[in-house]
């Protein structure tokens, strides 16, 4: 019997994919996994029953990643579960940029009680007049589950698209479609391209990486699109921009102070993955992800540990250990068993920063005395007996 608790409102159709043998509780100390969405829990105690942390989403900011890899705790999140409603929505951002669609709105409520405002808006509507995003030159800043979506869905808008990642994974480049151009310096995307749009998680490396500089480089036309996070961009560098007329439009999916309000801004209250569809997605993949590592110690979509996994449970014992990246941790933990004769049937290890994971399949069942000498040895996170 596992428990699990949500620390924010998690779908249905996720939750319903727990078995009998999940009972759902309210306080994360009493849990052996937690499913979380904004919820802030860098100061949240998390006791030392909790196993795994799956966020229904993709950014894991709120999440205190070093914190749960020091307490064995995994961390998995779901990418590319709602890549598609925050594509669609980048698709939204350039049209109403590109067109006057919000000033156009704004226009017929303030004058719904024109008795004659068919006749008005004719006059009025050339005001409103933009350009067509057809044959203008996209650039897409990081290539993951999002960015290849925007990149081949612009293609078939024709546009003309440039891609930026120099950590593009095989399968991204395996789904980008053969018309993006890839570009090797983003500053020729900065300088270049019509509609600058950033897919790239927030990192120390990315912090305001669309700084004033970058900002210089741009056409006074360019119209820049953040729907990843509003701190990858210096917004009171580009609101400045705006002011003086160095750049076109900033679209913004994170309202703040800085923003909201400021001219050539177009800001809307972070509705990137507020989809039902995504929120499905994403409740689904997560209870999975759960599923999956506490009923057969495989670890997919962590963001701590490294992803590894054995398949099904069929052996007569399984113990998962999650460690130090570290030489002779291997040797150690086989000594430890082939002492308490113990024979290792496979093994998997994968290391992923500071951090690895080996999980072992065992010809029969390990005893308490072997897990507490496993756990003993320097450098050991947590053990798991699966099985």
């Amino acid at each position: 019997m596992f428990n699990y608790t949500c620390l924010n409102p998690i779908a249905g159709v996720g939750l319903d994919l727990f078995s009998d043998d999940y009972k759902k509780v309210d306080d994360i100390k009493d849990a052996d996994a937690a499913l979380v969405r904004s919820a802030a829990m860098h100061d949240m105690e998390l006791g030392d029953k909790v196993l795994a942390v799956a966020r229904a989403g993709a950014g894991v900011n709120n999440i205190p990643l070093d914190k749960c890899a020091e307490q064995g705790i995994v961390v998995f999140n779901t990418p590319g579960a709602n890549a598609n409603g925050v594509k669609e929505l980048v698709f939204a951002g350039m049209l109403y940029a590109s067109r006057d669609i919000v000033g156009g709105i704004d226009w017929c409520l303030a004058n719904q009680n024109d008795e004659n405002i068919a006749k008005t808006a004719e006059k009025q509507k050339k005001n409103f007049a933009g350009t067509e995003i057809s044959g203008k030159k996209l650039g897409v800043i990081g290539l993951g589950a999002i960015g290849v979506l925007v990149a081949n869905a612009a293609v078939h808008m024709g546009m003309d698209v440039y891609g930026y990642d120099p950590y593009i994974s095989v399968n991204a480049a395996w789904n980008l479609s053969r018309s993006v151009k890839h570009i090797s310096n983003v500053e020729d995307i900065y300088k270049n391209c019509d509609f600058i749009t950033i897919h790239v998680p927030l990192l120390d490396s990315t912090k305001k990486m669309v700084n004033a500089d970058a900002i210089a480089m741009m056409k006074p036309t360019a119209i820049v699109l953040n729907f990843a996070r509003d701190l990858l961009v210096d917004e009171e560098a580009m609101v400045d921009a705006l002011a003086k007329g160095k750049v076109k439009k900033y679209v913004s999916d994170f309202p703040n102070n800085t923003t909201v309000g400021a001219k050539g801004c177009i800001v809307t209250p972070h509705l990137g993955a507020s989809t039902a569809e995504s929120e499905d997605n994403c409740a689904v993949m997560a209870v999975k992800e759960l599923r999956d590592y506490l009923e057969n110690g495989n670890i997919v979509h962590s963001v701590n540990f490294p992803d590894c996994s054995m398949g099904a449970c069929t052996a007569s014992g399984r113990v998962g250990i999650l460690h130090k990246n570290v030489k002779g941790m291997i040797g150690q933990i086989t000594t430890a068993l082939a002492e308490a004769d113990i024979n290792v049937s496979d093994l998997t290890n994968k290391g992923k920063g500071d951090y690895a994971y080996s999980l072992l399949d065992l010809d029969s069942a390990i005893d308490a005395s072997t897990v507490e000498k496993l756990s003993a040895i320097d450098g050991v996170l947590r053990v798991r007996v699966i099985k």
